[in-house]
């Protein structure tokens, strides 16, 4: 049946304009980072000093409300949330968010927050955006005539208990890699002391363990040095932590002869010095010889450290490389950052050790990301089937 969003829920609202900071302690405010993630998240919330809670008792949250952001980038815009209250817990909800709060003898207010993800609202969304150079909106009133496609309740409750059920298990094997990782650093704690302030070992700078040098990109004007190309082109956006094998594009003789991109051989490790969102400061081991683009540093094998030993160093160093980060607007690294980025160095046999530590849990993070992907791949198939 066809409703509109109006008739789904009687109660859209912004929240309580509530100055956040100058006092600490009360009762908390939401914010927009409380609904970062997708999730509800009670450690990003604001506090006002506010112990009486009854002048914002309408702003009082209760359980099955949706909360949604209506101003914010554009590819946040819409993002939606459940509230599940927690035993005698009182949130007051602020500003920037939208408080939806359902019929439910029309919707499941954990129905709608999977609607609200799918492509059928998201393009009706998008028709009553309003976007400026720094944020997007949308208003109440645009939102309330959004049509929405829905089943009967019975149906959307059969469909939420499925859904609920796969993203629970698609958590669970989040939080295993998670843990997996975890185990990596605190492996790592173990052997050496400090990642970066161990008493134990000594620290080098890189460029007096290796070489570092960058690629180029050839002129996308001339076909002769892309067309039928062979020789792997790695871009920032292929480092994800990873060993590459292969790339998204490939370039020719030629236009690795004319341009400044270099082959370097399998064993260089990776790092992006920048790019958009996270990816400055990700990094990749090549498993193969390629040539990159300019934003990759490219640290050469050596024989005075083991190559993998420095890349899952250096993946552990995710913070502090972006730390270093220099320039308005999009921080950059340089390759001088990176040649005098201090890497702690222990004997050759303790890398070694370390690595094949790494290996084993990499062949079980394996085995969980196969699992992750699959349970992945069918909460997507179903969100498709049914909300478009």
């Amino acid at each position: 049946m066809l409703k509109t969003v109006d008739e789904c829920f009687f109660y859209i609202q912004n929240g309580a304009n509530i100055k956040q900071g100058d006092i600490d302690g009360g009762f908390p405010i939401t914010r927009i980072e409380t609904i970062a993630n997708d999730k509800f998240n009670r450690d990003r919330m604001g506090f006002a000093g506010i112990i009486d809670p009854i002048k914002y008792e309408q702003y009082i949250l209760e359980d099955g409300d949706l909360l949604m952001s209506h101003i914010n980038s554009v590819q946040y815009l819409g993002r939606t949330v459940l509230y599940e209250k927690m035993e005698n817990e009182v949130i007051i909800h602020g500003m920037n968010l939208l408080r939806l709060r359902a019929n439910r003898n029309i919707i499941n207010p954990a129905y709608a927050k999977y609607y609200f993800y799918g492509y059928k609202f998201r393009k009706q969304l998008n028709n009553i955006t309003k976007k400026s150079v720094n944020q997007a909106s949308f208003s109440v009133k645009d939102l309330k005539k959004i049509i929405i496609d829905i089943p009967i309740i019975s149906e959307q409750d059969k469909l939420v208990k499925v859904l609920d059920k796969i993203h629970k298990i698609i958590k669970i094997r989040q939080n295993e890699l998670l843990e997996m990782n975890n185990l990596i650093k605190v492996r790592f704690v173990e052997m050496f002391g400090s990642i970066h302030e161990s008493i134990e070992y000594q620290y080098a700078f890189i460029k007096d363990l290796t070489d570092v040098i960058s690629g180029g990109t050839p002129s996308r004007d001339k076909a002769e040095y892309w067309d039928g190309g062979t020789i792997p082109w790695i871009k920032t956006t292929e480092l994800q932590n990873n060993v590459i094998f292969d790339a998204d594009e490939h370039i020719t003789e030629y236009g690795l002869a004319g341009s400044s991109a270099k082959l370097v051989p399998a064993g260089t490790v990776l790092v992006a010095m920048y790019g958009q969102g996270k990816t400055r400061g990700m990094t990749a081991y090549l498993g193969i010889e390629a040539a990159t683009n300019q934003a990759c540093a490219c640290i050469l094998p050596s024989d005075k450290i083991d190559s993998m030993f420095l890349w899952k160093y250096l993946e552990l160093s995710y913070e502090k490389l972006r730390d270093l980060a220099q320039g308005a607007g999009q921080p950059n690294l340089n390759g001088n950052m990176i040649k005098n980025f201090q890497i702690l160095v222990p004997s050759i046999d303790k890398q070694k050790n370390y690595v094949d530590f790494v290996h084993q849990v990499d062949k079980s993070k394996v085995a969980v990301q196969k699992a992750l992907d699959e349970t992945q791949l069918l909460f997507d198939s179903l969100m498709q089937k049914y909300f478009g």
